[in-house]
């Protein structure tokens, strides 16, 4: 039962008991360096015998050493790797037509959202925008809206946002996007924003496509030494300033005692649990933490990630920004 999971649980022991829920199914997920929970989510599902797992990363030699290391524990299990740049929208367009130009994938069953990038210096993307928001945001909503005839060709569509409890530091900056180009810039209120931004898309794709059959949830997957971090100061600066933004927010982080930390096996179940699991068809639009369903009374849960009406105004924002409207009846 979900009810039984919690931080302890690994991304292994739920994919045993999943396997006939993964068995089979076409899988893409974005963000598979080696090094990353992309990596160690697409390992472990192999082992269930998906039929195919499509790996995205900007740098596809790294991508493909992924591939390898699945084709030598699982030789029956396709791969395929696809370039896909999520901080160029350019990129995306080219990825997603790509996918899209597969006669020989009809359907995609599951797409995970994990790539991302973390409190890094400021910078703008080709297009304009500010990077983490860009790469963790923009390009997955453009990406997933191209691809999505795809998904819904499946009998169990769903679509998993990988967002983070760093949504409690900053809600979207409707009005000074890009931190006033860089002018204001605190890069974990930024990663925040970007995080936020993953919480609502999954609501607006629940809500808009929910009828359609897709179930779309987000999650966050705990606190995990993995390369996403590389950018971060585990033990100086940076846990001030995150101490800083969580104190003038009032929130109870500032006062906890360091970080819980888990294993990388234990940072994917909630990956395992957001793809397969069917008691989430009756929680479309969920975030979900420690594999279940976020209790905002003992969970950092902050309500900007769960306003509808903050969704529909980001989906409206994203469509300017990526220049296409994304309508669906």
């Amino acid at each position: 039962m979900a009810s039984q999971y919690n931080a302890e649980t690994t991304g292994s022991e739920l994919v045993t008991e999943l396997a006939p829920q993964i068995k089979g199914k076409v899988i893409l997920t974005t963000g598979v360096s080696p090094n990353s929970l992309g990596a160690q989510f697409v390992e472990i599902i192999a082992a269930a015998e998906p039929a195919l797992l499509i790996l995205t990363g900007r740098n596809t030699t790294k991508s493909q050493q992924t591939a390898d290391a699945i084709a030598k524990a699982h030789p029956d299990v396709k791969t395929r790797v696809l370039k896909l740049d999520l901080g160029s929208l350019a990129s995306v367009r080219e990825g997603a037509a790509e996918v899209n130009s597969w006669d020989d994938v009809s359907h995609v069953d599951v797409l995970v959202n994990n790539a991302g990038i973390m409190a890094v210096p400021f910078a703008l993307t080709p297009d304009g925008y500010e990077s983490q928001y860009a790469t963790n945001h923009l390009g997955h909503f453009l990406f997933s809206n191209l691809i999505i005839g795809k998904l819904l060709k499946s009998s169990e569509p769903r679509l998993v946002s990988v967002s983070s409890d760093a949504h409690r530091f900053s809600p979207v900056r409707f009005e000074d996007n890009d931190f006033h180009g860089g002018e204001n810039y605190n890069k974990w209120s930024a990663y925040g924003q970007s995080k936020t931004a993953n919480m609502l898309m999954a609501l607006s794709l629940a809500e808009k496509l929910g009828k359609k059959g897709l179930v779309a949830v987000s999650l966050h997957p705990g606190v995990i030494g993995t390369n996403l971090g590389d950018f971060v100061d585990w033990t100086g600066g940076d846990v001030e300033l995150l101490n800083s933004i969580d104190r003038a927010l009032g929130n109870r982080e500032a006062w906890e005692d360091g970080f819980k930390w888990k294993t990388h096996d234990q940072g994917v179940a909630t990956h395992v649990f957001a793809a397969f699991h069917p008691s989430l068809k009756d929680h479309n639009g969920a975030y979900l933490q420690d594999a279940h369903v976020a209790d905002p009374w003992i969970e950092t849960v902050k309500p900007w990630g769960t306003s509808p009406v903050e969704a529909e105004r980001l989906w409206k924002l994203s469509e300017e920004q990526v220049g296409q409207e994304f309508t669906y009846n």
